[in-house]
Order: structure tokens, then sequence, then C-alpha cells
């Protein structure tokens, strides 16, 4: 890997959500899984933000106190969307009152795939509303939409309806994160930008698991809208087993050296 490689790869380090959102969660796992995460640095840098579930959400909040690090929740229905609105607002609620930072969504693809655009952008828009100033980030599952067309459709709704980022996948399904999807959101965001409305973030997740796969999606959204996008306020990638395996790979290199 060139040294090129790795420099773009200590700053995709700063940009990573790291996540766990597994059934067996409680809050002892919780805490040890945020304690882990503050002992990784690289570069003198922390990861950006821990992933959890909204009941998981204070107690994330207590261990990350003062390091920088935000603390994000799946809400509204994560991983399916299948609630009413009234049922997803109350989660995000939940998450907001308990001290979140960002909040990650989910559309209602089923909504969408019947043609109903309105509910699909006029949910995100309910809940960027709620929201305020925390970071939205709204997942489109494009591993559950059949076309590109229907996946750059569902980023221009997102946008639409105020995300401060769009996300790929929540990582519960088979099909997680591709190239192919990433090219057609990360293309949305930057037309966006050309019609001067505001830059919108872009979050990759489901199954990346690899520097070598992190990169390609890093060096992609560097091409499409330039090298100061890769920072932790536009671009982030949802991990799990990545985080310590880019922490591995940084501080040998750094060790080498």
């Amino acid at each position: 890997m060139k040294d090129t490689d790795r420099i773009l790869l200590s700053r995709v380090f700063s940009c990573i959500d790291n996540t766990t959102l597994n059934a067996t969660d409680n809050e002892q796992s919780v805490e040890a899984f945020c304690r882990r995460t503050l002992q990784l640095t690289a570069d003198g840098q922390t990861v950006a933000a821990v992933c959890v579930y909204p009941r998981f959400v204070a107690v994330a909040s207590r261990v990350l106190a003062g390091s920088g690090i935000r603390v994000a929740s799946v809400a509204g229905g994560f991983p399916h969307g299948q609630l009413p609105l009234e049922l997803k607002m109350g989660e995000v609620k939940y998450a907001l009152e308990q001290g979140v930072d960002e909040i990650d969504m989910v559309i209602s693809r089923g909504a969408l795939l019947a043609g109903d655009e309105a509910t699909v952008r006029d949910e995100v828009a309910a809940i960027k509303a709620l929201c305020g100033n925390h970071l939205l980030k709204v997942i489109l599952e494009t591993g559950e939409l059949p076309s590109p067309t229907l996946v750059e459709r569902a980023a221009q709704l997102a946008i639409d309806g105020g995300a401060d980022f769009i996300k790929t996948s929540t990582g519960k399904i088979a099909v997680g994160a591709t190239p192919e999807a990433a090219e057609v959101m990360l293309n949305v965001v930057n037309r966006n930008v050309n019609f001067n409305k505001k830059r919108v973030g872009f979050k990759v997740a489901g199954g990346i698991s690899t520097p070598e796969e992190a990169l390609q999606y890093a060096e992609m959204a560097e091409k499409i809208l330039g090298s100061d996008y890769i920072n932790n306020q536009t671009f982030r990638i949802g991990a799990s087993r990545l985080t310590e395996r880019l922490h591995a790979f940084l501080t040998f290199k750094t060790a080498a050296n």
C-alpha cells in the first residue's frame, strides 16, 4: 500500500462510526465497547462517533463525555422502517432526550417501491424537524432497491427532506454497501452541490471490514467530491470489524516507521 493510501486511511479512521448493534447488547457490553473505543487512537485521532441502540445512548454518553467522540443512535424503526410515523418520531425523541448527538434513520422502502415518494420525503422532513441541529443520517438500504434509478431517487428524496447525510445500508440484510450504489449516491450529492444546495454528507456502511475496502470508498468520494470531502463532517464509515483492523494497520505502520 502506498504512503498516500496510508495518509488517506488515517483520515478515514477519524470518520468511523464505531458500531455495536447486536441483539445481545446490554449496558455492561456497551460500556465496555465505549471504553475500548476510547483506547483506539491513530495518528492522534479518535473515531468520529459510537453508534448504539436508543436504550444505550445514556450509557455511551456517560462513558464518552469529554472525549470528542459523538454518540449516534439508530432510531425511527430501524432496520425495517415499518412503524407509523408517530412511533418513529417517539423513538427519535427518546434518543434525543437521552443525550444523543446524531440520529441514523431508515427510509420507508415499501412506500418508495409503491411509488409513494411524498411519504419518503415527508417522513425524513418530520424527523429532521424533530432533530433540529442534531445530525440526521438517512439510510436508503440500497440492497433492497432494485435499480440504480431507484437508488438515485431515494437519495434525492432524502436530501429534499433535509438529510444531513445519506447512508447506504443498515448492515442488517445480506446485501450491504456496494461500489455501484455508493457511486450513484455520491453523484447525487455532487449534483446538489452544483445546484447551490447544502453539501450533504455520505456514510457507507454494511460489510466494510478491511482497510482496502474502506480505501476504495474514500477514493471514490474523493474523486467525485474532492479531497476535502474526507472529513467527519461530510464522510463517515459505519464499522464494527473495520475499526480494530484499521487501527492495527495504522499503528503497525507507525511503529514500523
